[in-house]
């Protein structure tokens, strides 16, 4: 008798994070706009004789390009126009730096702007893309050899940038004719909301429960960005945005009662989820709901999700305009992120990091290393890349970075030799700037795309190829912040995954302590238009789950770091295991309030249970977890 023996393959999970890439459909509108913007402005440039100017407009788009995700345009406005005026201070900064200090000073300077971009970087994502081009354009400002002055450079880099966001905003996208084409984006994140409290139904009681609450989370906060995003007035102007933020309120009672019968882990009929459904689509189509069907009202979740859907179609009916459930950030929040733990953790690493890289490459370009080459830019632009955590763990940032360097240098050899000059390099740049948007999906494929681009852009500014030198500095730059970033800084690791817990943990105990005081007060209102304290909850609600979202991700990138790092935040995925089991208890005990005017026992004692585990693992990881009227 024969045996086979099954052998299964377990990565490390530093190695398996770098081989990991997204998945998902083609976003070919944004894949037509990267065709549409880096090329065409190179092309203008060469034509008018302005060559080196329309080297800078292409980087511009290229980095746009990285930033155009899907979404509204309203917030494709910040996400691409603000980190572009970053890029634009940068080149100034950099521009007059380099042209009036010798490398000592310069280098300092730029140890400095790298401490400010770092620190600013831990206040969010548009932040963090917004130091990332700071940093990028006082690089390139200083050490670009362009006949331009500085203010001239900004200019070319606010045009590529902004055309790239013309285009996002003119361009109708795939399933815009449903409705008004402006509000596309809206429209698609409203209805992944009912799609989300759909599935989510669907896994009631099942194993994927946790997970298809998570995505719901995600379905909430996205639309939340999208019908949040910068605005010339204060409230909704047309009675189709009034008509999507009042779909997005009427989803927030739905996806509190979905949490709470998630909670109960007691499976629901089919029926259940075919009205959340139905609701989607009328989203999607914009058009009526027609008939719901009803859920079974045998239990207080059932009854509250059958009353949210009753309340859902009025709305849909009515479209007269509804609250988003946000609390916008003070200056004052944005300077506590930027000056606390993590900001100022990220930032020493990150002026370390572009400090050490620009000081390396002064040294190396001042003893004539690179011969008839000036590209000592390119190290402290790649080190910036290297040493952001949005794109990844440190050593899968390393890897991705220097396989797709390799990948894309030896590609760009092959297309030099066989292009003609300069219109077949421009077709490249095109060619690159339309894969962009799928090649972000992995680290390593977008640093092929990029590598080709900027090697296409040198040649066409009128450099030789440069291939070579382009991998060289990339393993140079992979060497340094490999070095920086396992260096002993001040105060403990970890600050950025400690400082996301500690604001989730804050998040999740202002939630539960709303829902006991509400439990104390007086009921108000009726059943129809939800009383403030049910308002004020929904905010708290939302708060708290967008926080723990993002506790999640950065326990997660720090979980796939090498094992010297990662250690620094052991326990740190307990912690927001039992934070969102407090917060998911919280919406039961909500829901169940409502219905019967008090928090039962089995809430009570689960509340409880989840609080008294909290105080170990809490102390633990360093959280400071404050007191309830439940605790105290």
């Amino acid at each position: 008798m024969s045996r086979s023996r099954r052998f299964s393959l377990v990565l490390p999970p530093w190695l398996a994070h770098a081989l990991r890439a997204q998945r998902g459909p083609v976003p070919w509108s944004a894949v037509t706009r990267g065709a549409l913007s880096a090329g065409p402005l190179l092309l203008v440039a060469v034509e008018t004789g302005r060559t080196s100017l329309g080297v800078v407009a292409a980087i511009a788009a290229m980095l746009a390009g990285i930033n155009d995700r899907p979404g509204s345009r309203r917030v494709s406005v910040k996400r691409l126009g603000v980190p572009a005026l970053g890029g634009a201070l940068g080149l100034v900064i950099g521009t007059y730096t380099g042209d009036e200090t010798g490398a000592v000073v310069l280098t300092v300077v730029l140890t400095l702007v790298g401490l400010v971009a770092g620190g600013m970087s831990a206040v969010g994502p548009v932040a963090s893309a917004s130091g990332t081009q700071l940093l990028v354009g006082a690089a390139i400002g200083a050490g670009m050899p362009l006949p331009e002055t500085g203010w001239e450079r900004a200019l070319a880099f606010l045009a590529g940038a902004g055309w790239l966001l013309v285009l996002r905003l003119v361009l109708p996208t795939p399933g815009s004719l449903a409705g008004d084409f402006r509000f596309d984006g809206e429209r698609a994140a409203v209805a992944g909301v009912y799609d989300a409290v759909a599935a989510l139904l669907d896994a009631v009681g099942g194993p994927d429960a946790i997970r298809r609450r998570a995505a719901l989370t995600a379905a909430l906060d996205h639309a939340q960005d999208a019908l949040a995003g910068p605005r010339l007035r204060r409230y909704a102007s047309s009675s189709t945005e009034r008509r999507l933020h009042a779909q997005y309120a009427a989803a927030l009672p739905l996806a509190e009662a979905a949490t709470a019968l998630a909670w109960a882990e007691e499976a629901v009929s089919e029926r259940a989820s075919e009205g959340p459904r139905r609701l989607a689509a009328a989203v999607r189509d914009n058009t009526h709901t027609g008939p719901l069907p009803a859920p079974s009202r045998s239990v207080p979740a059932l009854r509250a999700l059958d009353d949210a859907l009753l309340q859902a179609a009025e709305v849909f009916d009515q479209g007269g305009g509804g609250d988003l459930h946000t609390r916008p950030r003070t200056a004052g929040d944005r300077l506590r992120a930027a000056f606390g733990t993590a900001g100022r953790e990220y930032g020493l690493r990150v002026a370390l990091c572009f400090g050490a890289s620009s000081a390396v490459a002064q040294a190396l370009h001042q003893t004539q290393w690179y011969g008839e080459h000036e590209h000592w830019y390119w190290l402290p632009a790649t080190a910036v890349f290297l040493v952001k955590p949005d794109l990844g763990p440190l050593a899968s940032r390393v890897l991705n970075r220097a396989a797709g360097t390799v990948l894309g240098a030896l590609l760009f050899a092959g297309f030099a030799v066989v292009l003609p000059r300069p219109e077949g390099l421009i077709a490249l740049v095109a060619l690159s700037g339309a894969l962009i948007p799928v090649a972000t999906r992995h680290f390593a494929a977008q640093t092929a795309v990029v590598t080709v681009l900027v090697l296409a852009l040198v040649m066409v500014g009128g450099e030789p190829q440069a291939s070579a030198g382009r991998i060289g500095e990339t393993l140079l730059a992979c060497a340094i912040v490999l070095i920086v970033g396992h260096l002993p800084m001040p105060g403990q690791r970890g600050g950025g995954v400690r400082a996301r817990l500690a604001a989730a943990s804050r998040a999740a105990y202002a939630y539960l302590t709303h829902v006991l005081d509400e439990a104390d007060a007086p009921r108000i209102g009726g059943s129809g238009t939800p009383s403030d304290h049910r308002a004020t909850r929904w905010t708290l609600r939302r708060e708290a789950y967008r926080t723990l979202a993002e506790a999640r991700t950065a326990i997660s990138l720090s979980a796939h770091e090498l094992p010297a790092l990662a250690r620094h935040t052991e326990g740190a995925d307990e912690v927001a295991d039992l934070l969102e089991r407090l917060v998911d208890t919280t919406t039961a005990c909500a829901v169940h309030l409502d219905d019967t005017g008090r928090i039962g026992p089995r809430h009570t004692e689960r509340l409880a249970a989840v609080l008294d585990e909290l105080t170990g693992p809490g102390e633990r990881v360093g959280l400071r977890l404050p007191r309830t009227p439940l605790a105290g």
